[in-house]
């Protein structure tokens, strides 16, 4: 009996978690999304470090407002590019890559239980080489950054229990 309100427990703390965690993007938003060549174990790689490498200039800002972020982002342009060629040519590689920023397209996208419509969305957006791989996405204003689902993890305390009892 006592292990069948632990694992009700579990379920519920875990239906609760995932509930809090939805996250609604906003109408008047600019999202950011960088597109890798292909799916490639290398192309992918490079993805990773262009988005981190990116990470640096545009995600960890303190813009209170959507004008103020229209204006970084434009104004920094030759400067992101500059970042994205560097790294491409630090991996020793040939891809080309385009950036834009303006109305750029997204597929629809389901994450935690909410889905986000395709369509044309105010973004940066950069592509490398072919664009035909998985890309890294997130919404820059608000930062609102959205993790893979490969990488989520339940809080440790769960972790725990379940260690504990299973």
């Amino acid at each position: 009996m006592k292990q069948i309100v632990i694992i009700l427990g579990i379920i519920m703390t875990i239906l609760v978690i995932n509930k809090q965690e939805e996250i609604i993007i906003p109408k008047e938003s600019i999202r950011f999304r960088v597109i890798a060549n292909s799916n490639d174990i290398e192309d992918q790689k490079l993805k990773k470090e262009i988005v981190n490498n990116l990470s640096k200039e545009i995600i960890n800002k303190n813009i209170n407002n959507i004008d103020a972020e229209r204006t970084y982002l434009k104004r920094n342009l030759p400067e992101f590019t500059k970042i994205v060629d560097k790294t491409i040519n630090n991996n020793n590689s040939d891809k080309d890559f385009h950036i834009n920023y303006g109305k750029n397209y997204f597929p629809e996208k389901k994450y935690k239980n909410v889905t986000y419509p395709s369509g044309k969305y105010e973004s940066l957006v950069i592509t490398i080489g072919e664009g035909k791989g998985k890309n890294f996405w997130c919404v820059l204003f608000p930062p609102l950054c959205l993790i893979d689902e490969e990488t989520k993890e339940y809080p440790s305390l769960i972790k725990d229990i379940i260690n504990k009892y299973f």
